[in-house]
């Protein structure tokens, strides 16, 4: 049994794997598939990536859906370093939505919770 994270865009799988494997170490592409034929010729039917060894898909949709993501699912990142977080924080929220800026908030030293430009939401804490 195998249990993985799957994201499903609509354009933009790439672009959104690429810049997450750039932002966490032991991370990268496992493995892309493109369709090679009809209006999504070359884009994503399906990529593998891995985040500090974590494994996750995610596909272009071939299909308009009248859902996106939501913040009620999000992918929560426990740092040992205050200044990575900050560093993934910055650039996870070029063109997003910050819903809780980086702060003390009681529970952990710091602590921010954004919706990236894809729509995916983070948790990002240093316990």
């Amino acid at each position: 049994m195998n249990i993985r994270t799957h994201l499903m865009f609509e354009g933009s799988a790439e672009e959104a794997m690429n810049l997450y494997v750039s932002l966490f170490p032991d991370s990268k592409v496992v493995q892309t598939r493109r369709y090679s034929e009809g209006s999504h010729k070359g884009k994503l039917q399906i990529g593998s990536f891995s985040l500090a060894g974590r494994e996750f898909l995610c596909i272009d949709s071939p299909v308009k859906h009248d859902f996106n993501f939501t913040p009620a699912m999000s992918i929560f990142v426990d740092f040992d370093d205050e200044h990575a977080l900050e560093k993934v924080f910055a650039e996870l929220s070029v063109d997003g939505e910050a819903l809780m800026p980086l702060g003390d908030y009681g529970f952990s030293r710091r602590f921010g919770w954004l919706t990236d430009r894809f729509g995916v939401s983070w948790q990002l804490n240093l316990p």
